[in-house]
């Protein structure tokens, strides 16, 4: 069933990732968040078509290969309709910075994701190659895109914040719903989005529900983040939504949905949809 919402022009979904053709760009094993098949770009191209969806930030995924090369080809192919952020090594020459900066790269992802106290995914960058990186990024204009859990954000903010970065958050915070909207973590993180230094991504509602689809049990964490700062919220689906099972596999339908019922007002989605993506993104 599709949605209801209509998608104004130039609408940007910032986090997808794609994964082969394999004869050219074989995938790499990611534990749970490895591929169960090939989804090119082609294919995510089809589903923006249906949803109504022009344009979006390609996520390099570690499972999709070394040295971001499936992405790279991607940006040099579709340049008006395709942004990346970019998984590195801290031994990446400068040329290598500057050719992914001309193709469309404008942010490095960080793995610092635990729950319970356990990391959720091994691989990946992490915060002392972010270090090492960062005085270099940071004259290119990237960002630095942090898939961690609000309380473990908290921790590390007076860290991080001595970085001359701005900070993209995954996934709503990754905070799980019933650690509850009062959460200290998450109530710290909508004060830090007033700050100017952060952003986040209203994305993995399937992620961070304990209910399931229609997630309806996120929709207040939603809802916090979008009265908290709307010039500083984008929207993605996170498709071809890696690591589900065929039981818990998302419908993009409820995820825009989710989306539309946290976000009512047209003129705050506009913002979150379009004008947004083209400030943090340079569209």
């Amino acid at each position: 069933m599709a949605s209801e919402l209509r998608f104004p022009d130039g609408s940007c979904d910032c986090h997808v990732h794609i994964y082969g053709p394999y004869d050219r760009f074989p995938a790499q094993s990611e534990g749970r968040f490895s591929p169960t098949q090939a989804n090119p770009v082609e294919s995510l191209f089809a589903m923006w078509d249906s949803i109504g969806v022009s344009r979006g930030v390609i996520v390099h995924a570690l499972a999709a290969g070394e040295d971001n090369e499936v992405t790279l080809d991607a940006l040099r192919r579709y340049p008006e309709r395709l942004r990346a952020v970019a998984i590195l090594k801290r031994d990446v020459s400068d040329r290598r910075l500057d050719e992914m900066t001309d193709a469309g790269f404008k942010g490095v992802r960080i793995n610092l994701l635990r729950q319970d106290g356990k990391p959720v995914s091994s691989g990946g960058m992490n915060l002392d190659d972010l270090k090492a990186l960062a005085p270099r990024l940071a004259e290119r204009k990237w960002h630095a895109q942090l898939w961690i859990e609000t309380g473990d954000l908290d921790a590390l903010a007076p860290e991080l914040e001595k970085l001359p970065l701005d900070f993209v958050i995954d996934h709503m915070g990754r905070t799980m719903v019933d650690k509850g909207i009062d959460y200290p973590g998450f109530q710290k993180f909508c004060e830090r989005l007033k700050t100017g230094r952060y952003w986040v991504k209203l994305s993995g509602a399937d992620r961070n529900t304990r209910a399931g689809a229609p997630y309806a049990d996120t929709a207040v964490f939603m809802t916090a983040l979008a009265q908290a700062n709307p010039d500083r919220l984008v929207w993605g689906t996170d498709w071809p939504h890696v690591g589900h099972t065929p039981e818990s596999f998302p419908k993009e339908a409820d995820l825009i949905d989710l989306f539309s019922k946290c976000a009512p007002d047209e003129a705050a989605r506009r913002k979150i949809l379009v004008d947004n993506p083209v400030r943090l993104y340079g569209f």
